[in-house]
């Protein structure tokens, strides 16, 4: 199939110049190569296409019919190489976003917004969960993670920020319970625990100036697998949880949620935008990124 489809181009050619060497200098090949590809259409198809004489080349009754066919071929082919193009070039077709729902909302709306309704020829489409997506299986142009996938070749990981943790509890939660100082303190108090997290119940604390290290084992009785649903139990007293800044930062803002041990520092992590590793990226993918990066780069 593929070899009729490039001889029908080559016959395309042929008859629109008039002979084989005005073809083959359209082609960029040698003469003998586009009578070789007549000869080998003709043999597959069972017909003569051409009628060949020392002076011009003329169609046959069953050439001329078949002419018409291969133009449609070569016409659909060119609008199609076209369309690819301009999903190359320009913004426009479909852009997926995979992130979380706690970053969509708070950071990713809010750093497109203004460049989604700049460009409505994008279709854009948002997958917002706290499950790890395979990019390929679902089609994902740009995914937003906490760490890049360094041993995966077919992903480029595009740091966005450096993103802070906090330990955070309500006002009424602090003046109720055992004042906390130290980390040691933490042993008397619940956490929030969030299953997202790797060992959600275990804090490693860095004290700021003498860079010393804590591990502390806290006790939970209440979890969950979502970020809102951690920050609205800690803003309503039942314990203390564990957030990125980012994701706490209206209510640490507001004042409904306040840092536990502002002298000790959690581990902090690098948002990522990942892409697939492709030769060349599509202008909507590149222009995406640009966004975020000057966004998040502002918010630093």
């Amino acid at each position: 199939m593929l070899d009729n489809l490039r001889g029908m181009a080559v016959f395309a050619s042929v008859v629109s110049h008039g002979s084989f060497s005005g073809s083959a200098r359209e082609l960029g090949i040698t003469t003998s190569a586009v009578s070789q590809q007549i000869r080998s259409l003709e043999n597959d198809l069972g017909v003569v296409l051409l009628h060949r004489s020392t002076r011009k080349l003329s169609l046959t009754e069953a050439g001329a019919s078949f002419y018409e066919a291969a133009k449609d071929v070569v016409s659909a082919a060119e609008q199609g190489r076209i369309k690819v193009n301009q999903l190359r070039d320009e913004l426009a077709g479909s852009l997926r976003i995979a992130t979380t729902p706690e970053l969509g909302v708070n950071r990713i709306l809010p750093a497109l917004s203004t460049w989604m309704a700049a460009h409505d020829d994008l279709n854009i489409h948002f997958l917002a969960d706290n499950t790890y997506v395979d990019m390929i299986d679902e089609r994902i142009d740009i995914a937003i993670r906490m760490s890049p996938s360094v041993n995966d070749s077919n992903v480029n990981s595009h740091p966005l920020a450096d993103v802070r943790q906090v330990l955070v509890a309500s006002p009424d939660y602090l003046r109720q319970y055992d004042k906390i100082e130290k980390p040691k303190d933490l042993t008397a108090h619940q956490l929030i625990s969030i299953d997202l997290m790797k060992d959600p119940n275990l804090l490693e604390l860095v004290q700021t100036e003498t860079s010393k290290k804590t591990r502390i084992k806290m006790q939970s009785r209440i979890h969950t697998n979502n970020i809102f649903v951690a920050t609205t139990l800690a803003k309503e007293g039942h314990g203390l949880v564990r957030l990125m800044e980012m994701d706490a930062k209206k209510e640490l803002d507001s004042g409904e949620l306040v840092e536990v041990l502002p002298d000790y520092q959690l581990p902090s992590f690098v948002l990522y935008a990942v892409t697939l590793n492709r030769e060349q990226q599509p202008a909507k993918i590149t222009r995406c990124l640009e966004v975020l990066k000057k966004y998040f780069h502002a918010a630093a």
